[in-house]
């Protein structure tokens, strides 16, 4: 394997082997072939990264102003901007992510650490009016301690990013857990803080194979705070680790996110915002809009405009420019959704078009989807698959569109495509989603707030907001008088 990447574990700033020994492979989802070998962590290399992280903290990274970590971030932005190919590349050979989509998103996470960068210097807590003229009372915003981060296969650096930004700026340290079926780019990544001039320790990365390092991470005693992006189902595994450390969480989970279409809606733009929505990544995004709320009116034509689209997508090499959808990003994952369109066959789903793996390409591709002859119950509708699969159902009037919007246990995305302005913000405004988008879908910013309701999750990341979740408000009182008062009273 003379031609195989190799990254090890970054711990206290510089890459070094697991206590172990131990490696593990990666397989590039396109060809089916080993591209990297990874350092194979335990929990005792989780022990030592968690260990180098509350040295920093307590040691240089601890003692640095927001002024400070505001140059750095800036620093790191523009070295991640400078790096933003090779990092996309490995991004690609990992997931299988189009390589046009990867360098967009590589080439504009500096941004993040930019904005971010503006805020480091402004971490303020505030004097507090006394009702006893004898104190003075302000309070201090400190950093949460050391993070443990843990991320998921798709777009591994952008999500990281989501979280290491502004916990950064909050003067925190990480340690962080990539996904076993995506982590070269992070270890990668975690490499350039220490060109940016970050003290040693201050991110930290254990690669590792095994579900007990992720375990061992969300409960550690040494760490501060959980934040996780991921299914649902091992975001409750994470939360209850991290609760018997009573540490609070930043869980971005699941969705079965709706496009609701009315009647009078740009059809072409719409059919266009709802094969962004679920194609695009392959649908192997969190915020997939997944399922097709669409008037009975135009549901047939709106269904005929995406099915039509969708058979025009081009499959193939991630790396091609021509590409359109990739594979999916692993075995496991292929099988889930081959596991689902089974699922909606037999319960009497109508494929408009695909439905099927494409076997003129083998491997891990599976045709882009469209489902109808579903309602509400259905399993497509209900669960997640995290795949290119899009489920088409009406309704009759807007009430009925909000109701079955909200017909789901989810809650973390949802466009409206209409061209009413004042129906566009009604009914904006009742679906119980932490992000609806008004005739566009799939668009992010550091500075705007996301994450969800019900099960897809708890909190937010992204915009100002994001660096409160990364601090401890401490209140300090100040007697001001130097005379000694009666020990038994308050105050």
């Amino acid at each position: 394997m003379a031609d195989v990447e190799r990254f090890k574990l970054v711990i206290g700033g510089k890459p070094v082997a697991a206590v172990s020994g131990a490696t593990f492979e990666s397989q590039n989802p396109y060809t089916g072939e080993t591209w990297a070998v990874l350092a194979d962590g335990s929990p005792t290399d989780v022990d030592a990264a968690v260990a180098a992280a509350r040295s920093a903290l307590d040691g240089e990274w601890g003692r640095t102003t927001g002024f400070v970590r505001a140059q750095l971030l800036r620093r790191i932005g523009d070295l991640i901007a400078a790096d933003a190919e090779r990092l996309a590349r490995l991004e690609v050979s990992d997931s299988g992510k189009l390589y046009r989509e990867m360098i967009g998103q590589l080439t504009s996470i500096g941004s993040w650490f930019h904005y971010y960068a503006g805020l480091a210097d402004k971490i303020e807590g505030r004097q507090i009016p006394s009702p006893n003229p004898n104190y003075l009372v302000y309070t201090r915003k400190e950093p949460i301690g050391v993070v443990a981060a843990i991320t998921p296969w798709n777009s591994p650096l952008l999500l990281l990013t989501w979280k290491l930004a502004p916990a950064l700026a909050a003067g925190c340290t990480m340690v962080v857990k990539p996904s076993e079926h995506a982590a070269a780019s992070t270890v990668a990544l975690a490499l350039l803080f220490d060109d940016a001039g970050f003290p040693p320790g201050v991110v930290n990365v254990v690669t590792g194979s095994s579900p007990e390092i992720g375990a061992a991470l969300a409960g550690h005693p040494g760490v501060d705070k959980v934040a996780f992006t991921g299914a649902t189902a091992t975001g409750r595994h994470v939360a209850h680790a991290a609760a018997e450390n009573l540490n609070p969480v930043t869980l971005e989970l699941g969705g079965k996110s709706p496009q609701i279409v009315f009647g009078d809606a740009d059809l072409a733009a719409a059919a266009s915002g709802v094969i962004s929505g679920i194609f695009a990544a392959t649908g192997q995004t969190c915020m997939a809009g997944s399922r097709l709320i669409v008037h009975d009116s135009v549901h047939d034509e709106l269904v005929r405009l995406v099915a039509e689209r969708a058979a025009t997508i081009r499959l193939g090499d991630p790396m091609d420019p021509d590409t359109e959808m990739g594979p999916v990003a692993n075995a496991p994952q292929y099988a889930k959704v081959l596991h689902y369109l089974k699922v909606a066959r037999d319960e009497g789903a109508t494929v408009a078009y695909g439905g099927a793996v494409d076997e003129d390409l083998g491997g891990l591709f599976v045709k882009p989807t469209v489902l109808t002859g579903v309602g509400p119950e259905s399993t497509v509708v209900r669960e997640e698959v995290f795949g290119p699969v899009l489920a088409a159902y009406p309704f009759h009037d807007e009430d009925e569109a909000v109701a079955l919007a909200n017909d789901t246990p989810f809650g973390l995305a949802g466009a409206v495509w209409t061209k009413d302005v004042h129906r566009a913000h009604r009914v904006a405004a009742k679906v119980r989603a932490g992000t609806v988008w008004i005739n566009a879908y799939r668009v992010a910013a550091p500075s705007v707030p996301f994450g969800g309701y019900g099960l897809s999750g708890i909190g937010r990341e992204n915009g100002v907001d994001a660096v409160e979740a990364y601090t401890e408000t401490k209140a300090i009182w100040v007697e001001l008088t130097g005379s000694t008062r009666d020990p038994f009273t308050l105050g």
